[in-house]
């Protein structure tokens, strides 16, 4: 995945509106158009232009089936996302955290003070 996917799929991700209807796909896969349009107070082309972006990212796959269009969530761009952007960022803090942890149950962590 390059930094050309990478950007579709974050300005994808960047509209409220874009991320409820994959949130509306996550929950029911394999919808039509006017069943994602009857779940927004939306024109049916604000609809379309909003699913065009998430295809063109990659995170909505449409299939025809008979006379009907179904779209599909593709989750495998967000998880590369995280895998790039997030994970790799707070594994070290995570390591970090459990070395502290670890360093301050096993008693070598002795506080000195002085009297006064």
């Amino acid at each position: 995945m390059g930094g050309g996917d990478d950007d579709r799929v974050f300005k994808a991700l960047a509209d409220p509106t874009r991320r409820f209807l994959l949130d509306l796909l996550f929950a029911r896969d394999g919808r039509t158009l006017t069943e994602l349009e009857s779940e927004l107070e939306m024109t049916r082309f604000g609809v379309m232009k909003h699913l065009r972006v998430l295809e063109e990212a990659g995170l909505v796959v449409s299939r025809r089936s008979g006379r009907e269009k179904l779209h599909f969530l593709n989750p495998v761009p967000i998880r590369l996302i995280h895998d790039r952007w997030i994970d790799k960022y707070t594994e070290r803090h995570v390591s970090a955290l459990l070395e502290l942890k670890d360093h301050l149950e096993s008693g070598k962590c002795q506080t000195s003070r002085k009297r006064a």
